[in-house]
C-alpha cells in the first residue's frame, strides 16, 4: 500500500508543478483536466497522511512492547497498537476504492431530462414528483439547478422537463438515476380507489464542454419561436425560444426558459453538445456493462430501475434488489442512501475487475 501511495504522491507533486506553468494555464482543456486530477489526488494525499500517522503509531507501540520494562507503558502500547491497526484496516479499504480509476465524465455537470411514460395524466404528475425529488436532493447538496425546457401536463406535472445541474461530481452521482421509474398508487383522477402503475423515464447526460464535442454550424438548423405556457398560450410576443436540430443525427435541443434569445440559444447548444456526447458515452457504458455483467450503469435507457409503491410506503431499486420502507422521505429528496448503495456495488465490481493489486 505504501508503494502504491508513493506512486500517487509522485504524480501529485508532478500535477502540482504542472498547473502553475504558463503554457498549461493558457491551454484551457488541459488546465481544467489537471485541476480535476489535482483535486482527486489531494483527497488521496490526505488519506496518505492519516495512513502514515497510523503506521508510525504501530511502530512506536512495537518499540515499547519490545522493551517491556514498564507494565503500564506496555498496556498503553497494546491499546495504541490495536487502535492504530484498526484505523489502518479501515483506511486501506477507503484507499482501495479511491484508487479505482474514475470515469473522466463523473466530475462533469449534468443535464437531466424527466419524461412521462405510460399512464397518461398520472405519468405526468409522477414526472413532476420526480423533478421535485431531484431538485430538493440537488439543493440539499448545494448544487445549482436551472430549468432548460418543459412541457406541462394537462392535470399537473410535466409531459417532459429538462434541467441543468451544476456542482461537484454531479454526473458521477446522478448517472445512477437514468432509466425507467415506476409508480404504483391511486391516481388523483381515479374514482374507484384502484391502484394504477405509471412510469416516467429519467435521462442523465454529462454536460459536454466545447472541446469535448465540435459541432459544425452547417449541420444545425435553428428555429425561433414564442415561449409558451400552460394551455399553449404565448407568454411573450417575441421569438425568444430556440430550437436546434442536428441534421446528421436528428437530435433536437430547445430552450425557452430565458427571456433573451441569445441566452436560450447558448443553453440549447449546451444541451445539444451534451446529447451528442451522451450518444458515444451510452455505447461505451453498454460495452463496459456487457464486459462486467453490470446492471448498475448499463447505458440501457429502457431498463426499469426503480418502483415507488405508495400503498406499502416502499421503494425498490431492482438493479441491486434494495427495498426501503421510507417512500415519504425518498420522494422528498432523500435519495442519497440509494445512490450510496449503487456506488458501492459499482465500485466493488470495478475493484474485482482490477484484481487485488494492493
Amino acid at each position: 500500500m505504501l508503494e502504491k501511495l508513493q506512486i500517487v504522491k509522485n504524480r501529485f507533486d508532478e500535477v502540482s508543478d504542472l498547473i502553475i506553468q504558463p503554457e498549461i494555464i493558457s491551454d484551457q482543456k488541459q488546465y481544467i483536466q489537471l485541476n480535476k486530477e489535482y483535486k482527486d489526488l489531494r483527497a488521496l494525499m490526505d488519506k496518505r497522511e492519516q495512513y502514515l500517522l497510523a503506521t508510525e503509531r504501530v511502530s512506536e507501540a512495537e518499540e515499547i512492547l519490545a522493551d517491556g520494562s514498564d507494565d503500564e507503558m506496555v498496556e498503553m502500547a497494546k491499546l495504541q497498537m490495536d487502535e492504530a491497526k484498526g484505523k489502518i484496516e479501515k483506511l486501506e479499504e477507503e484507499i482501495k476504492f479511491m484508487l479505482i480509476p474514475k470515469d473522466p465524465e463523473d466530475s462533469k455537470n449534468a443535464v437531466v431530462e424527466v419524461r412521462a411514460g405510460t399512464g397518461g395524466d398520472e405519468a405526468s404528475i409522477f414526472a413532476g414528483d420526480l423533478h421535485r425529488m431531484y431538485t430538493k436532493y440537488c439543493e440539499n447538496k448545494g448544487w445549482k439547478v436551472s430549468v432548460v425546457d418543459f412541457s406541462e401536463g394537462t392535470s399537473g406535472g410535466y409531459k417532459e422537463i429538462q434541467f441543468e445541474v451544476e456542482g461537484d461530481d454531479v454526473y458521477g452521482t446522478l448517472k445512477y438515476e437514468a432509466g425507467v421509474h415506476r409508480v404504483q398508487r391511486v391516481p388523483q383522477t381515479e374514482t374507484q380507489g384502484r391502484v394504477h402503475t405509471s412510469a416516467a423515464t429519467v435521462m442523465v447526460f454529462p454536460e459536454a464542454e466545447e472541446f469535448d464535442v465540435e459541432i459544425d454550424p452547417k449541420d444545425v438548423r435553428i428555429d425561433y419561436f414564442c415561449s409558451s405556457g400552460p394551455g399553449g398560450q404565448s407568454v411573450n410576443t417575441t421569438y425568444s425560444a430556440v430550437r436546434l436540430t442536428h441534421e446528421p443525427t436528428g437530435l433536437v435541443a430547445q430552450c425557452q426558459d430565458q427571456k433573451s434569445q441569445h441566452k436560450n440559444k447558448e443553453k440549447a447548444f449546451k444541451v445539444l453538445r451534451s446529447r451528442l456526447f451522451d450518444l458515444e458515452l451510452a455505447k461505451k457504458q453498454a460495452e463496459d456493462a456487457e464486459k462486467r455483467g453490470s446492471m448498475v450503469t448499463s447505458g440501457d435507457r429502457s431498463a426499469k430501475i426503480r418502483t415507488y409503491n405508495y400503498p406499502q410506503g416502499r421503494v425498490t431499486d431492482h438493479r441491486i434488489n434494495l427495498t426501503l420502507y421510507d417512500l415519504g422521505n425518498i420522494i422528498d429528496g432523500d435519495i442519497q442512501k440509494i445512490i450510496d448503495e449503487l456506488q458501492l456495488v459499482s465500485n466493488t465490481e470495478k475493484l474485482k475487475e482490477a484484481g487485488e493489486t494492493f
